[in-house]
């Protein structure tokens, strides 16, 4: 079979190195891939966003099997444009899609069909917007309605700061047109669980938990990122909680989008809050989660390209989705500066030991050197029998790679060991 993997980060990485698993794989190409995905793949530069090259190199090169895993093409609808010329494809089409496409959107699904979640109102003028935060409770939570790399998210702790948010998204245009609308919501208490799921629009079978590590510094401070580790499983999802979430929300969404006409097939990501009340959605996610993916996978023992082909072709029933009892933690090696400003070009020595382990995020290939091109530059995974040594081994992983500037927190799964040992 011939597969094509549209993206170009370590979420990517990681499904490409899963789906090498299968041995009637004969071939994967990334579009447009990186320098370090180029050791696993063909990477051809045709963007992510680019619908009709991305068409017309399937079509040309007789793909097999499409998967689409960022946001923005699944938007766009290249899962649709792909199914046009026959192309079987893993992902949700543009319709389903607006359920990360549109927080608004999320926000009223929820509210219509009974999903817990923050209480919240949706603005598309800023007047109305400041006017209503003068009666509301802080911390608040501003979002920009579309998509934003995951930052169009500000927890303001006071007025002014909700007042500053509302400003930059809707005058500044800080996230485009994404913020032509604001959604302001309640601001959740509680641990953050993400739980991926597949789901052909029938049943759903969700994967392994994770915990993400979301802020650029130790001890959780700093500047929102797009995630600098994970772990999992994470320990505050306990089986009772994942029984009240499949029966509360995670079925009952699966349900509201067909309701919606909007079936979703794919991988729907729910991000959640336990919270005194309960789990609560934050937020959902059309697809995979990165750096989520770098956890999950590397712990899935199901073929992953039998499943994806079982959401396709509507029968996930059929199919066994199973997951290691072991531990997964993933550190990201970030560029100093990362979220903001930093260097690039600097190379990135991998030693060949640790090479299965890594999934390279913001790396090119320069003359036959892997060099440094993004702020997060790779993801480094290790799977043991616990936690704790799962993250030593990560940790030990980490030092064995090398490149100028490198960057990297040091306590990826410390709360998580904190809250296991809480329990017992």
């Amino acid at each position: 079979m011939k597969i094509l993997v549209i993206g170009g980060g370590g979420r990517e990485h990681a499904v490409i190195k899963a789906l090498k698993k299968n041995k009637d794989v004969e071939k994967i190409y990334a579009l447009p891939g990186n320098g370090g995905i180029a050791v696993d793949a063909e990477c051809v530069q045709i963007g992510a966003k680019d619908k009709e090259k991305i068409v017309e190199f399937a079509v040309e090169n007789k793909i097999d099997y499409a998967v689409v895993t960022p946001d923005d093409p699944l938007v766009l609808g290249v899962v649709d444009a792909l199914n046009e010329k026959n192309i079987p494809c893993f992902g949700p089409n543009k319709s389903a899609a607006i359920i990360e496409g549109s927080k608004a959107f999320s926000k009223d699904l929820m509210k219509k069909y009974g999903i817990p979640t923050a209480t919240y109102e949706i603005f598309d003028n800023q007047e109305k917007a400041i006017e209503y935060l003068k009666t509301q409770k802080f911390p608040i939570v501003v979002k920009a309605d579309g998509l934003a790399l995951g930052k169009g998210v500000i927890i303001a702790q006071n007025y002014d700061e909700a007042v500053d948010a509302v400003k930059s998204m809707m005058s500044d245009k800080v996230f485009g047109a994404s913020g032509d609308n604001v959604v302001i919501e309640e601001f959740l208490v509680g641990p953050e669980v993400s739980v991926l799921a597949f789901t052909d629009g029938k049943v759903v079978k969700p994967m392994v938990s994770s915990m993400d590590h979301k802020r650029a510094k130790d001890n959780d401070e700093g500047l929102n990122t797009g995630g600098m580790g994970t772990i999992a499983p994470n320990p505050y999802y306990s089986q009772e909680i994942a029984k009240i979430c499949e029966e509360k929300i995670f079925i009952p969404t699966i349900k509201a989008m067909n309701e919606e006409g909007r079936t979703f097939k794919g991988c729907l990501y729910f991000g959640l809050m336990i919270t005194e009340d309960g789990p609560k959605v934050i937020e959902y996610n059309c697809r995979f989660g990165d750096p989520e993916t770098q956890v999950v996978l590397p712990l899935l023992e199901s073929d992953l390209l039998t499943v994806m082909q079982a959401v396709t072709e509507e029968r996930l029933e059929e199919v066994e989705v199973k997951f290691s009892n072991k531990s997964a933690c993933c550190v990201i090696m970030a560029s100093n500066g990362y979220p903001s400003s930093y260097g690039k070009g600097y190379e990135i020595n991998i030693p060949s030991e640790v090479e299965d382990s890594v999934y390279v995020a913001g790396a090119t290939d320069l003359g036959g050197k892997l060099v440094t091109s993004g702020g997060r530059v790779l993801g480094v995974t290790a799977v043991e029998d616990n936690l704790k040594t799962a993250i030593s081994s990560a940790y030990e992983k980490v030092q064995k790679i090398t490149f100028e500037n490198a960057y990297y927190r040091k306590d990826i799964g410390q709360r998580a060991l904190k809250a296991l040992t809480e329990d017992n």
